[in-house]
């Protein structure tokens, strides 16, 4: 297996005079209570994960969970106290400013909630604005800007300034920016929250069809659910600094490891998030007609599936029956008990 792109070991962040020390003295086992009582603020709790390459691992939780001090300790805007980050095997910790300013520049693109877009510049010029400080010629570097103008739908207003723009497309710009340096790892901190949320889900549309085509190792930070399970590919959920489950949207759903995620994941929808593979059955008896693939959501072949008076067979991409599914299990799935359907 490739060496992944991101890599936390144990990672701290406490903010106080003496946090240091205190994080030495608990051994690493850091209450957060005891710390607080001592001066100082606990923002990442022994955090350990992994990212591969070209996944999308996103990190949630409520206001001050720790989500987006653990974002910046990734990215070394901010020094983690304890642990070891590697980005493609570079320990980052042990790098020189120099190094870092090399990695951040080459390696990474960010986006926040804040879009900074340069007010006096107009739509291509804050693209370009990276490149040219990475010491792009000018041509070259509006060029490129056009193409990434295109690749968010903004053609037609590269030359507009950010004021004449709307709140969805300045974001627009803000990814476009970000992207143009050609990012193999982007972070992402709740680059959509201040949209409103017909834009937003149109962004989110953008955003999936920008990764089908782009393919980047990413990390997106939200405290929207919802978002979360259309986007990730993995989960994180955070609590007073600690990740209480990283996982696949669907078993964080079905198989929620803390009574925190169990409330979390209450209200969701589960045929919006399930796949017909998440909860078919391995047996192949009495088959009916109706095929439907293992990659199907729940929600899009529920009403087939329930019409149907005999077991459905369930396909993989060539076709092959691998299981089944039968209504009652769409049933149960759907309306059954919030804990665990399996």
């Amino acid at each position: 297996m490739s060496e992944p792109v991101i890599k936390c070991e144990n990672v701290y962040k406490i903010f106080g005079a003496n946090a240091q020390k205190m994080l030495q003295d608990s051994n690493g086992n850091v209450d957060a209570k005891t710390f607080q009582e001592n001066g100082c603020i606990v923002g990442v709790n022994n955090a350990s994960f992994e990212v591969s390459k070209g996944e999308m691992l996103v990190v949630m939780g409520l206001s001050g969970s720790g989500k987006s001090t653990l974002l910046r300790c990734i990215s070394r805007l901010t020094d983690a106290t304890g642990g070891k980050i590697f980005i493609e095997g570079q320990d980052l910790l042990q790098l020189n400013n120099k190094d870092l300013i090399d990695l951040r520049r080459n390696k990474m693109g960010m986006v926040f909630q804040s879009f900074a877009l340069l007010p006096h510049k107009t739509v291509v010029e804050n693209i370009a604005f990276p490149l040219q400080i990475k010491g792009v010629k000018t041509e070259n570097s509006i060029s490129k800007a056009m193409d990434m103008v295109k690749l968010v739908g903004l053609d037609g207003r590269e030359n507009y300034f950010p004021r004449e723009l709307s709140g969805g497309q300045q974001q627009r710009v803000g990814i476009a920016r970000s992207l143009a340096v050609e990012p193999d790892i982007w972070f992402l901190d709740e680059p959509f929250s201040a949209l409103d949320p017909l834009i937003r889900k149109e962004m989110q549309d953008e955003f999936l069809r920008l990764q089908e085509k782009l393919q980047k190792t990413i990390m997106f930070i939200t405290h929207d659910f919802d978002e979360a399970l259309k986007l990730a590919d993995r989960i994180a959920i955070m609590k007073d600094g600690i990740i209480e489950q990283l996982d696949t949207p669907a078993n964080i759903v079905l198989n929620p490891a803390t009574e925190y995620v169990r409330k979390f994941t209450e209200e969701v929808p589960r045929e919006k998030v399930l796949l017909i593979k998440d909860v078919m059955d391995v047996s192949k008896d009495n088959l009916g007609d109706l095929k439907v693939s293992k990659d199907e959501i729940i929600e899009n072949v529920a009403e087939k599936i329930l019409t149907q008076e005999k077991t459905v067979a369930v396909i993989d991409n060539n076709n092959k029956i691998i299981g089944s599914i039968n209504p009652t299990k769409i049933i149960n799935t759907v309306f059954g008990g919030r804990k665990n359907n399996n």
